[in-house]
């Protein structure tokens, strides 16, 4: 099988590790020649990570690197079995993708979408053939964290929604949860308000950073606090899941605080950027 990622940031960078690794060919797609460079360095880095923490043989890691090809072109991946799409949450820009993906990929058996935040049927509503798009959001590290949501819009066919879950689940290893097309799907529409509400508590001088995250950590057995995690998921794409979780519910825990809007306009995004809500521009962080 052939599979074409659009998109090699942090998510299609990751989903394409995990392909190439599983045994699938794949081709990932950037912007331009150096950004797709630096894509597959990043693939190459994470991998070279996982050979020396024993995680993956020298061997599987050459494997990997063979089935993978990265380029500048989206033309280049024509004849693709199925596409995954991992670009910016920009409604408008994965509108127009999935356009052009269907014109190139009429056989193609699925084409989906990590998005955090876009509806579905908005995406599907752009091709020819709606029944064939769907959801796979996958989480970030994508080569550590398991779960997969398939997201269903009214369109999907049954069919299709059970080949990209067994592609998930029996060729990647992943765990997959359904989720119907609403924003947030399952595991944002749960987490964000959360998230949201811990900037608030931060922002109004409630609490220092350091013990609003260490109380979840010790006090709720949460891995990581809603300040740190906001960070990892990037403040940008927190903002943008806001956003949409507020157009379709008009819940006010879903109104993003002045404090996010501020840090994305200055473009302190969190890990992505080196600085969000804690400083990860030293050596090692």
């Amino acid at each position: 099988m052939r599979v074409a990622v659009i998109g090699g940031g942090l998510m299609g960078s990751g989903i394409a590790e995990v392909c190439a690794r599983s045994g699938v060919d794949v081709t990932v797609v950037e912007a331009d020649d150096s950004r797709a460079e630096k894509a597959r360095a990043s693939i190459e880095t994470s991998l070279d990570r996982a050979v020396r923490r024993g995680k993956l043989e020298d061997a599987d890691r050459g494997a990997a690197l063979e089935r993978l090809a990265v380029t500048a072109r989206l033309d280049d991946v024509e004849g693709a079995d199925a596409a995954i799409e991992a670009i910016i949450e920009d409604e408008l820009a994965k509108r127009e993708l999935f356009r052009r993906l269907d014109a190139l990929l009429p056989d193609a058996r699925w084409l989906a979408s990590n998005t955090s935040s876009v509806p579905i049927m908005k995406l599907a509503a752009d091709t020819s053939r709606p029944e064939h798009a769907l959801g796979l959001h996958f989480f970030n590290p994508v080569p550590v964290l398991k779960l997969v949501e398939v997201v269903r819009s009214i369109m999907s066919a049954d069919d299709v929604l059970d080949d990209a879950r067994a592609f998930a689940e029996q060729t990647l290893g992943k765990k997959c949860i359904d989720s119907q097309d609403r924003a947030g799907f399952v595991v944002n529409a749960l987490l964000v308000p959360y998230l949201l509400a811990a900037i608030r508590m931060y922002e109004s001088g409630f609490a220092s950073r350091e013990d609003i995250d260490t109380g979840m950590v010790l006090g709720c057995a949460h891995p990581m606090g809603p300040l740190a995690l906001s960070d990892l998921v990037g403040l940008d794409t927190l903002l943008a899941v806001s956003q949409s979780l507020y157009e379709e519910f008009r819940d006010p825990s879903s109104v993003a605080p002045p404090l996010l809007n501020r840090m994305v306009e200055a473009g302190l995004l969190g890990r992505k950027t080196g600085r969000g809500f804690y400083d990860y521009s030293a050596a090692g962080a």
